[in-house]
């Protein structure tokens, strides 16, 4: 990093250092990032209100699936969440470095600058890599699942190694998402540095709520006899 150049704490600019202007396209990109992210976002928090439908018993699940189902909401969910989730993923991987020397680098600045808003990206990025994978699993295995129901949920979750998998996935979903909402914030001026601290504390509560209230639901799923 040729801009920094005293180890005591102050930066210079090297006089050097040409300011590479992000182009149209890059911008485009980065619109359509955070469109894609912010409708991730909202389903997220659909979808974790419909799952937690079942901490008032396998009836309220059921309800309130086959309402969503009459509605065809289900249907449209199966189309568009893929293309939305691998979209997002494409758009936002073109700022990840994939070789060691990139992942090297960029851990070594990390520790350099410990700057909270660079480590909340490294494990963003990080998170998004076993959500990649773990994500796609979890939508093919309801895209062939025939309904959303109460009975089907609780003997996926009860079998095999599931109750594992989504004790893995859904924080990281949440944390992944919560991240996001900061990030999306703070890029697009909606958090400003006076207000970030009020906006970080209320993020971290409300990622807290919602984490608590998506384990309580998947132990429901663990325990549950239908």
């Amino acid at each position: 990093m040729h801009w920094l150049r005293n180890l005591g704490g102050s930066m210079s600019v090297d006089a050097t250092m040409h300011v590479v202007r992000p182009g149209r396209r890059d911008a485009y990109l980065d619109w359509l990032q955070m469109l894609t992210g912010t409708g991730l976002v909202l389903f997220i928090a659909f979808h974790t209100l419909l799952t937690a439908s079942i901490i008032f018993g396998a009836g309220a699940l059921d309800g309130v699936a086959g309402a969503l189902e009459a509605l065809h909401l289900d249907t449209l969910a199966h189309i568009f969440v893929p293309i939305l989730f691998f979209m997002h993923f494409i758009i936002a991987a073109r700022k990840i470095p994939f070789r060691f020397e990139g992942q090297e680098a960029i851990w070594r600045d990390a520790r350099l600058l410990n700057h909270r808003d660079t480590w909340l990206w490294l494990v963003q990025a990080g998170s998004a890599m076993i959500i990649l994978v773990m994500g796609a699993i979890h939508m093919w295995t309801n895209i062939n699942d025939e309904a959303i129901l109460a009975a089907t949920s609780t003997a996926r979750v009860q079998s095999g190694g599931w109750f594992l998998f989504y004790l893995i996935l859904v924080p990281l979903v949440q944390l992944h998402v919560f991240i996001g909402v900061y990030r999306i914030g703070v890029k697009w001026g909606f958090i400003t540095d006076a207000t970030r601290p009020k906006a970080v504390k209320i993020l971290t509560i409300a990622f807290g709520c919602v984490l608590a209230i998506a384990l309580i639901a998947l132990a429901r799923y663990a325990t549950m006899t239908v």
